[in-house]
């Protein structure tokens, strides 16, 4: 990918990609541009896990919300079998989302690679959902399956008027050797690693049909290093985090010790040691082939997704100065999309990607339980 771009270039760039995007800085322009180029939607709504808040995550329910709603990325954390199956799946552990205590009681501890594909497919990882948020409970989530990275895939391509990208994160890449090549391997038998001839048509691009249909996401900076020598020409993000195995903090200080009651009070406090710090982890970023970013946030009413504040302006400025863009993770309100946006972000891991459609002024015409029913939910 070239570092930069000459002004034709934005120029054209910006014809092709911005459309009738809505405008939120003048500052945003070139990142637009840069967005665009790589085939990548700005902002970008990337449906976390699916449309999790609405469905169980990770699920089909929660991935066909999430295509319809009209999202432009489905994210999924990658995993694998022990009989070497790609699948998605947050947690090490089934123990949170699935019903692995009661079916398997022996092995409810072990990790989720240690089964083997048909064992997770007699897992139930929807009903915890409606224990979990009975306000949201659907009878028809119970007994909803793991998905292996080919269902996903048959979900993005599923429906004709609106297809995804796929968001892929290699989760605990260090557990599962070789994961890059099996993954490359998979994109590559299923068509994704090449876009769709033609597809690119007038305004925003055609995300799952385009050059920007896969993203890759990782935390590790070897798994980076991996995902770039397997597929070159396929947009990378380094996801960030202030702690062990990311970026150093100011005060190496654990939750049990801080004094704080709950971790969005202990995580708010958590700083990189220095700029230079924050600044060493975005050249490595760049060097190693990513194109931006994935920083977290500090939430405004808190919660467990309240982590260090990574997006302050003067660190996306940093970012885009190496011409680079950033996807924060993860928001789920009006409050924090402002935020977010106001400090110069390129795109938001949510939740709920009906509110951040309705926030960038790209609601659907149909009701969140309209397109759960239309799909058998």
């Amino acid at each position: 990918m070239p570092d930069t771009f000459g002004k034709s270039a934005l120029l054209l760039s910006l014809i092709l990609g911005m459309g009738s995007a809505p405008a939120y800085s003048a500052a945003s322009t070139t990142e637009a541009a840069l967005a665009s180029a790589h085939g990548i939607p700005h902002p970008a709504v990337i449906a976390h896990r699916g449309a999790s808040f609405d469905a169980p995550e990770s699920t089909a329910a929660a991935y066909t919300l999430a295509r319809d709603l009209g999202a432009d990325y489905l994210e999924m954390d990658l995993q694998r079998s022990k009989d070497g199956v790609l699948f998605a799946l947050h947690d090490n552990s089934l123990l949170r989302t699935t019903d692995v205590a009661k079916k398997f009681p022996q092995r409810k501890d072990s990790p989720a690679s240690a089964f083997t594909l048909a064992e997770l497919k007699t897992l139930d990882a929807g009903s915890w959902f409606n224990h979990a948020y009975p306000d949201r409970a659907r009878s028809s989530y119970v007994g909803l399956p793991i998905l292996t990275l080919d269902e996903i895939i048959d979900i993005a391509q599923g429906n004709p008027q609106h297809k995804p990208g796929l968001y892929i994160e290699t989760k605990e890449p260090r557990q599962f050797p070789g994961l890059e090549h099996d993954l490359k391997n998979k994109l590559s038998e299923r068509g994704w690693l090449e876009p769709v001839a033609s597809s690119e048509a007038q305004g925003q691009p055609q995300v799952g049909q385009g050059k920007g249909r896969v993203m890759l996401q990782t935390f590790d900076k070897n798994s980076l290093e991996l995902l770039q020598k397997e597929m070159p020409g396929t947009p990378k993000i380094l996801l960030l985090w202030v702690g062990e195995g990311s970026i150093t903090p100011e005060i190496s200080l654990s939750f049990a010790d801080s004094g704080e009651k709950d971790k969005a009070a202990y995580y708010s406090k958590q700083h990189p040691k220095d700029k230079a710090e924050f600044i060493n982890w975005i050249d490595f970023a760049k060097a190693s082939g990513a194109i931006g970013t994935g920083p977290s946030a500090a939430l405004t009413h808190g919660g467990e997704q309240s982590y260090a504040d990574l997006i302050q302006p003067w660190m996306n400025t940093a970012t885009h100065d190496r011409g680079m863009l950033v996807h924060v993770y993860t928001l789920d309100e009006p409050v924090d999309f402002k935020k977010a946006m106001d400090a110069g972000v390129d795109g938001i891991f949510t939740n709920r990607a009906s509110e951040l459609l309705k926030f960038y002024q790209r609601p659907s015409t149909q009701s969140v339980s309209q397109l759960l029913e239309n799909n058998g939910y």
